[in-house]
């Protein structure tokens, strides 16, 4: 599982960071992996934004191992998913994918239980209100998505 956002300072890191304490959780850690990257390489190497990371461990998430990278095409080798936040993250990795890897990038919404909308939309440039608000479409879309991940292993 990859998920994506620009710069992977802030909704990617957090998504990710989200979905590995529900899989570790889940007692799945073992057979599903998680990362994230950005499609721009403006933050490589930094770690993901100090609000993003206050917001997140607030509700007991840890950011503060994770590092930005960008995008690779290894990754549409690597990954069974890629997980875009908005349509031009989608947009972005759809033109980027090699054809037998298109497939493999959704919207993180489209895993939504009752978060309206198709995008996580940006909180670099607002307040603490936006990354709440990415935590909570985070938290319902990564739940969903588990929910997925645990009928396809069981099945």
């Amino acid at each position: 599982m990859l998920f994506v956002c620009t710069g992977n300072i802030c909704r990617s890191p957090t998504a990710e960071g989200v979905f590995r304490k529900l899989v570790a959780d889940a007692g799945l850690a073992d057979r599903v992996a998680a990362d994230s990257a950005g499609t721009h390489a403006y933050h490589d190497g930094e770690p993901p934004d100090p609000r993003a990371q206050a917001h997140a461990q607030r509700r007991g998430y840890d950011l503060s191992r994770l590092r930005a990278r960008r995008v690779t095409r290894e990754d549409f080798r690597d990954f069974d998913l890629i997980v875009a936040m908005d349509r031009e993250h989608h947009a972005i990795l759809a033109r980027l994918a090699p054809p037998s890897a298109g497939h493999k990038v959704r919207l993180l919404l489209e895993f939504a239980r009752g978060a309206a909308g198709d995008e996580v939309p940006d909180p670099y440039y607002g307040g603490p209100a936006g990354f709440e608000h990415v935590l909570d479409l985070v938290e319902d879309a990564t739940a969903g998505l588990l929910d997925r991940m645990r009928a396809e292993l069981a099945g």
